[in-house]
């Protein structure tokens, strides 16, 4: 036992030593965590440069989306013009199918509710005569033209999901 508060053991040799002995193995063991840590670190980092385009395409759109669902949230579906307690989709007017340049264009995507978007492939009559109310028959007009080819890099993609994961944040806040 240790004769002061402060003492982490007794004053017997032998005590000390086994007192160091298992502070030792403490700093190992907690030198291992670290370099565990590090290592798991190092590895997802590593998977990570090594994700296809399709990967960081998925992301970003994901950020963007959610993005579009906060931006619109208090706004009916602008297909139908209804509010209602279903799940709500990003939809975009023109698919990224056919136009993958607009794929990320905020114009082009707006809260819709699930029925509209699924089931009724995107509800594009009513899309498109709501949209021009929301943005203007010159924007829709320049929404359906020619647009240049987009090709992202994945710097591109990560970049666009940085700012989309901000931007919603932002939102989240107001």
């Amino acid at each position: 036992m240790p004769v002061r508060s402060f003492q982490p053991c007794c004053n017997e040799f032998k005590c000390q030593m086994a007192y160091l002995a298992k502070d030792k193995e403490k700093k190992i063991a907690k030198g291992l965590k670290i370099a565990q840590k590090a290592e798991r670190k190092d590895i997802r980092e590593r998977k990570k440069k090594l994700q296809p385009r399709s990967y960081w395409i998925k992301k970003a759109q994901a950020a963007f989306n959610k993005y579009v669902r906060i931006r619109d949230e208090r706004e009916p579906c602008i297909s139908c013009g209804r509010h209602h307690d279903g799940q709500y989709h990003a939809g975009h007017y023109l698919s990224t199918g056919a136009s993958p340049e607009l794929r990320f264009h905020h114009c082009n995507n707006n809260k819709q509710c699930a029925p509209c978007n699924n089931h009724l492939s995107g509800n594009a009559v009513k899309y498109r005569i709501a949209l021009i109310e929301k943005i203007g028959l010159d924007n829709v007009e320049w929404l359906e033209g020619p647009h240049q080819p987009q090709k992202w890099t994945v710097v591109d993609l990560q970049e666009i999901e940085q700012y989309y994961k901000e931007q919603t944040k932002l939102l989240e806040e107001i």
